[in-house]
Formats: C-alpha cells, sequence, structure tokens
C-alpha cells in the first residue's frame, strides 16, 4: 500500500536550493542511505520505496520521509529529482534506465550493475537524457583514502611499486555472486580512485576456491599488473575468523598502510624501503654493493571523523547543480565491471590472464 502523499512532495514548499530524492531499496544498504539524505542539507528525503511496503514504511518512518511499494509512483512524480537505489545488483539497470528515462539523476550502490553489459545501458541513458549516473564506491568517501588520494597526487609515494589489499572476514555466503564481485568490487573502486591513472590495466587474473562446495568461489585472489610497471594484489575472502581491511601502496619514495579496522591510526606513512643506484637498472645482475635501505621514519597523518555516506550525499548534490561527473561516475562503475568480468573469465579458466575491455561508448556511437 503506498504512503508516498502527493502534498509531501509539492516542490513550491521545498527550500529551492534543496533537492529531493527517493531511496529505492530498504534492505540492508538502503537504510543507510535513506538515514544519510534525510539528515544531508542538501537534500530532502521525499520516500522510501520497496516492494516491502512494510519494510518500507518502517524504514521512512525512521527519518521522517513517505513510504510506497511502488515505484512508477516514485518515478512519475515530476518533483523528485534523484533516486538512489539499493536493490539486487541484477535489477540495477533495469530501475535506472527507467528512472533516468524519467529525468531523474541516479545514484548506484556498488557493483554498478551485474555484468559490464547491464552498465554500458545504463551509462549510455545517462548520457543521452543529460543526467548524472554514479556509482557509490562508499569507500573513496572515506577520509581515510581521500588522504590517500592527495599523498599519490603529490608525489609523496613516488613510482608504485605494489599495491597490497586484504578484505577477509567470516561474511554472508552470498546466494547470486561469488567473492570476487561481492567484496571486490571495494577494493577495484579504491584503486580507481587513488592511482592517477586509475583502472587501466590490460589484463587481469584471477584464482579462487569453493572448498565448502556452495557452487561458487569463497576465496579469491585478483593479480592486476600496473602501468608503472608495477602489480596490485586483492584478495578477498568470506571464510576467514578474523576480519581485516588494509591495504599497503609502496611506492619508490615512501609506502602507505591503510588500516581501516584502526581508528587511532587509519593510516601510516614510512620512509622506508629499497633504493637501486641508477646504473644498477641497466645490468643483467644486481649485486648487494648496487642495493641500499632507507629506513626513515614513520608518521600517521591526521582524519577528520566523517561519515562516508554523508560526503557521498554531498558530491551527488554538487555534481547535479554543477552538471559535471560525480566523482565516483558511471564511468568509474564501469571500469570496475570491466575488471570484474575479466576475473570471472579468468577464473573460469584457472587463472589465465584474460584482456580487460577498457573504454566507455560515446553518445554519437549509440545513435
Amino acid at each position: 500500500m503506498s504512503r508516498l502523499n502527493p502534498d509531501y512532495a509539492r516542490r513550491d514548499e521545498m527550500p529551492a536550493e534543496r533537492l529531493r530524492i527517493a531511496v529505492v531499496g530498504a534492505g540492508y544498504w538502503g537504510p543507510n542511505l535513506a538515514r544519510n539524505f534525510a539528515q544531508s542539507p542538501d537534500w530532502d528525503l521525499a520516500a522510501v520505496c520497496d516492494l516491502d511496503g512494510e519494510r518500507a514504511r518502517v524504514v521512512a518512518d525512521r527519518v521522517g520521509a513517505a513510504s510506497t511499494s511502488s515505484l512508477d509512483e516514485v518515478l512519475d512524480d515530476p518533483t523528485i529529482h534523484a533516486v538512489a537505489i539499493a536493490t539486487p545488483a541484477r535489477t540495477h539497470a533495469k530501475i535506472a534506465t527507467a528512472a533516468l528515462g524519467n529525468g531523474k539523476h541516479v545514484v548506484v550502490e556498488k557493483p554498478l550493475a551485474d555484468s559490464r553489459g547491464a552498465g554500458v545501458e545504463m551509462y549510455e541513458a545517462a548520457e543521452r537524457n543529460g543526467l548524472v549516473l554514479m556509482a557509490d564506491h562508499t569507500y573513496c568517501y572515506t577520509p581515510a583514502v581521500l588522504k590517500i588520494r592527495d599523498l599519490i597526487a603529490s608525489g609523496e609515494t613516488g613510482e608504485i611499486l605494489y599495491i597490497d589489499s586484504v578484505r577477509i572476514n567470516l561474511g554472508l555466503i552470498q546466494p547470486d555472486v561469488d567473492v570476487l564481485w561481492d567484496l571486490a568490487p571495494h577494493d577495484l573502486s579504491i584503486l580507481d580512485f587513488i592511482l592517477t591513472d586509475g583502472l587501466d590495466m590490460t589484463e587481469v587474473s584471477a584464482v579462487g576456491s569453493d572448498p565448502l562446495d556452495t557452487g561458487k568461489a569463497c576465496v579469491g585472489y585478483l593479480t592486476l599488473p600496473l602501468g608503472s610497471g608495477g602489480i596490485a594484489h586483492v584478495h578477498v575472502n568470506w571464510l576467514s575468523p578474523t576480519k581485516i581491511r588494509r591495504m599497503v601502496i609502496a611506492g619508490t619514495l615512501r609506502t602507505i598502510v591503510w588500516d581501516d579496522l584502526n581508528p587511532q591510526q587509519r593510516i601510516s606513512v614510512y620512509d622506508r624501503g629499497i633504493d637501486l643506484e641508477s646504473q644498477s637498472r641497466t645490468e643483467a645482475n644486481v649485486t648487494p654493493a648496487t642495493v641500499s635501505y632507507r629506513l626513515g621514519g614513520m608518521w600517521a597523518p591526521a582524519l577528520a571523523e566523517q561519515e562516508a555516506l554523508a560526503n557521498m550525499a554531498t558530491e551527488f548534490a554538487a555534481a547535479i547543480r554543477g552538471s559535471r561527473a560525480a566523482r565516483t561516475s558511471g564511468g568509474s562503475g564501469l571500469r570496475v565491471l570491466s575488471v570484474l568480468e575479466a576475473a570471472a573469465q579468468s577464473l573460469a579458466k584457472g587463472g589465465m590472464p584474460v584482456a580487460v575491455e577498457h573504454g566507455v561508448p560515446k553518445v554519437e556511437e549509440m545513435v
């Protein structure tokens, strides 16, 4: 039963500077989105929509919004500027393209879609209609990841040698996706955000295992060569009794260690490493005499404690008002999907490297 009151959505009753949004999906992630949009000074939360009307009502009542079980009611409301989609990945493309076709800006929880092809449909719809399509790559809005990006961009790390990312826990085995599609989008979106060239690798290899015979990989390892000649490695796991969220970004000048589970010191920057004499790089053999060890100090930058989703909501509004791509745009979501699809193919081939399909469609190519 719908509880979307038409009087509630009258634009002339809202401050002119605020945008109106509906959250579609009131399951695991939807309540977090609803709370942050309701609290944001940039937004008015018009409604929470879910096929389960009672579930929508419970979430909406917590934040003082209307609720509805009808997506059409949300999409047909001309006073709603945007929708935030928090439904299963297989439904993202259908809901997003319908919303974009009705003139709504769209932000979608990770992953952008359940396939690159579906993601392309969403991207094309946004381009055709001149609307913002944004991927909710939440970690890219944390103070820690924003700081890491700044450190790399400023040259603090020097040339990236390797990245090692571990995201493991005793997690819920998903019914429709393997561990790579469930957890790796976080790490891939972070890499796309912090690296100067983003996810520009030409190939990816992946191996995994299903020791519990669930029908899908529960442990996975991704290997991605970096354009600089370095390498990135991502380990994801649903079966670990301990929870680890750690990334090491090693450069020729400094190494950054990010421990997301350590609120007292999430980032540590080490001035430690190995230096080679420049002439040794062209020699066939590197002797111990040409190697020197740099044993400098460590410092931990101060970070503000901010909720990532609040920053995401601010960026979504800024992108809409500025008629520009969001920081984590539909293009970023497509790059993540491209790597995930190549990884899935590599996994099926026993770890054989698979080429990553790059590029986003151009509007003139769609006509």
